[in-house]
């Protein structure tokens, strides 16, 4: 039978362990940037603000003009790293294309670097040193380790060569520890015959970002589906519902556990963010 890899136990759990790391008197607070009011952006932020507010974090989101220049940018974050009382920093994508999203993520200083996207976080992450990692990459790596998931000497499959994703989680999966120790394919638009890779994979971890990518057909008989999409698609009944990378109904008999949409990997993700926020708020307290 398939087992349902659903996130509420776990953020259950990750919530219980940030309410018992702040004490009292304790004010952690985590800004997060919004260029413009896009609608995905805003909704987000406001589930955060709402998640943080419930375990004693505060959560402030200031909204710039999409016509914001990169120096007004750049001066907002280097006050933010200058100012004791904030924490955590973080840009929500997506940005305005003139400007230029490099420079603005190596402005934010790497001890408020939240979001783990700042190059010294990601080097700590490939040396296997302590940094923020990306919380969504965090959250498979959480969701394997509480559901007792093997990946040492198994063959993983990632979907998708993101920065924020792709990338990341396939070092982490290299890593000698616990949810590490995987032999790790990267696959992507430019893959050969992707359908045998993908058949070849004892865990596959999709982030392509296509609705319903990876198929029956694609997945050997009770392979573990870990899926990081979040999809809008139209639906007859609610005008849109959300699904992930992977083809769920299709594939659910194949597989021997796989994650829900939504319900899954997204919502360890703002749960890990939080963490990290705890994580730079005892930093700062050194």
């Amino acid at each position: 039978m398939t087992e349902i890899l659903k996130a509420k136990p776990l953020i259950k759990e990750i919530y219980s362990g940030i309410k018992a790391e702040i004490a009292e008197g304790d004010n952690p607070k985590l800004v997060v940037i919004l260029i413009g009011e896009d609608p995905a952006a805003m909704y987000y932020v406001q589930n955060l603000k709402k998640k943080g507010a419930k375990k004693g974090i505060e959560v402030e989101n200031p909204v710039y003009n999409t016509d914001i220049t990169q120096k007004q940018l750049i001066d907002i974050i280097k006050g933010l790293n200058s100012d004791p009382e904030v924490h955590g920093v973080m840009l929500q994508k997506p940005l305005p294309k003139h400007l230029d999203e490099d420079e603005i993520v190596m402005t934010i200083d790497p001890d408020k670097d939240v979001d783990g996207f700042h190059p010294m976080n990601m080097g700590n992450l490939l040396l296997n040193r302590d940094g923020f990692l990306p919380s969504t990459p965090a959250a498979c790596l959480e969701m394997m380790k509480f559901y007792d998931i093997e990946t040492s000497g198994k063959n993983i499959v990632v979907l998708g060569r993101s920065d924020i994703v792709g990338k990341p989680l396939a070092n982490l999966l290299l890593r000698k520890d616990s949810t590490g120790n995987a032999t790790v394919t990267i696959c992507h638009s430019r893959t050969k015959d992707l359908a045998k890779h993908t058949k070849e994979a004892d865990i596959i971890i999709a982030a392509i970002g296509v609705a319903n990518f990876l198929t029956a057909d694609m997945v050997k008989d009770n392979a573990i589906l870990i899926d990081v999409g979040v999809n809008q698609i139209e639906d007859a009944e609610k005008g849109y519902r959300y699904v992930g990378d992977i083809d769920y109904e299709a594939c659910f008999e194949k597989a021997s556990a796989i994650t829900p949409v939504p319900g899954g990997v997204g919502s360890v993700t703002t749960a890990m963010l939080l963490k990290n926020v705890i994580k730079a708020f005892k930093l700062a307290q050194k």
